[in-house]
């Protein structure tokens, strides 16, 4: 994360409201400007990866909308990391970004790609996210080829030096106008950048020096982890070419709606319904909480709209310290059916009644502020 912590949008240049193709047409305004490769601007690789984490983190619907609501905090308490990557080819981190058809030609030689990244995705309920717990994700990778063990040859044929290339893997071009001479890399269209000429392809992966593996990954996911966050394991991706690193496996966390519980922040609110009956003579109930159950005592003349707060029985901060709170908002039911002999009871409750049977405390804006405070 930047240390500066300047506003993503003000780095990108962007209004708040900018849709996707604004933000990645920013980005690439960014990046020709201050990548190191071709900027001499003493703070370019500085300024070039603060451009980089902004565009990660505005370029994804869920990193966004954390950091729309929550800033730099949210993005940090959900794990967000942005990519930590050399400086390869200009080319390169296009397509990284955007795809290998950026500049109309795949990679230039500049050593081997890293693993492509995965998604999963898993869905827990509201109370294992407070509790937090571990869980197994199914995930298919690439796989270094066991048979080739990455070089893409049959086992024992024969790989030669590329006769195009001459083994380089690039092929330049040279072209010269009034600014002076240019010279154009392109990754070898012979053999793909490899500087290889393979004359007989493995058979277990085709040539390709992967296989695809399904296999299953332990997940732990931190109590308090709000709905669309995601974990990061590094490492756990595809496998990248040879000498290469692995991708990285991102884990979207998606939370389950509890009819019981709403959640908002870091507090939960549930409601409580009580009789006509109960409300006027006070009553015990046991109300469902994330973590079990708790008695609450209702003082006779209790009120629909009165709220109770149970501290601390909300959801733990991530990563962080304590909990939030559970609000509890009181229903009063009120009978829609009644029997001549109740009616009769309540007609003679209401002529024994006076002004200090009804006598009010708060009003309904006062009751709907504490709901929220």
């Amino acid at each position: 994360m930047s240390t500066t912590e300047r506003d993503y949008y003000e780095v990108l240049g962007v209004p708040r409201n900018a849709d996707e193709q604004a933000i990645k047409k920013a980005f690439r305004r960014l990046a020709r400007e201050l990548h190191p490769d071709v900027s001499d601007h003493p703070d370019a690789e500085a300024r070039f990866r603060e451009a980089t984490e902004a565009y990660e983190a505005l370029s994804n619907p869920e990193t966004r909308q954390v950091y729309d609501r929550f800033g730099h905090a949210g993005l940090r308490s959900g794990g967000f990391q942005p990519t930590n990557f050399d400086f390869g080819a200009f080319g390169d981190l296009f397509s990284a970004f955007f795809g290998d058809d950026v500049f109309g030609s795949g990679r230039r030689g500049r050593g081997p790609a890293r693993g492509a990244d995965v998604v999963a995705e898993v869905e827990i309920g509201l109370v294992e996210a407070a509790q937090g717990l571990k869980v197994t994700v199914p995930v298919e990778t690439a796989v270094t080829c066991r048979a080739c063990r990455g070089d893409g040859a049959q086992p024992g044929s024969l790989v030669v030096g590329c006769p195009r290339c001459g083994g380089t893997g690039i092929l330049q071009q040279v072209s010269r106008s009034f600014l002076g001479e240019f010279v154009r890399q392109a990754a070898c269209p012979e053999c793909h950048g490899s500087g290889r000429r393979i004359e007989q392809l493995c058979e277990t992966c085709n040539g390709s020096g992967r296989t695809l593996e399904a296999g299953e990954l332990e997940v732990e996911i931190p109590a308090g982890i709000h709905d669309g966050q995601r974990i990061r394991l590094t490492g756990e991706g595809h496998a990248g070419e040879p000498g290469a690193r692995a991708g990285d496996v991102y884990v979207q966390v998606r939370i389950r709606d509890d009819e019981r519980f709403v959640r908002e922040g870091n507090d939960v609110f549930s409601q409580v319904n009580l009789t006509v009956v109960d409300a006027a003579l006070g009553t015990k109930v046991t109300v469902d909480t994330l973590y079990g159950t708790e008695e609450i005592e209702f003082d006779p003349g209790t009120q629909p709209g009165e709220v109770r707060v149970l501290r601390g029985k909300g959801m733990p901060v991530l990563q962080g310290f304590g909990r939030g709170d559970q609000r509890i908002l009181v229903n009063v039911s009120v009978p829609r059916k009644l029997t001549p002999e109740q009616r009769r009871l309540l007609e003679e409750f209401e002529q024994l009644s006076d002004e200090d049977t009804y006598h009010h405390h708060h009003g309904f804006f006062e009751k709907l502020r504490n709901a929220f405070h």
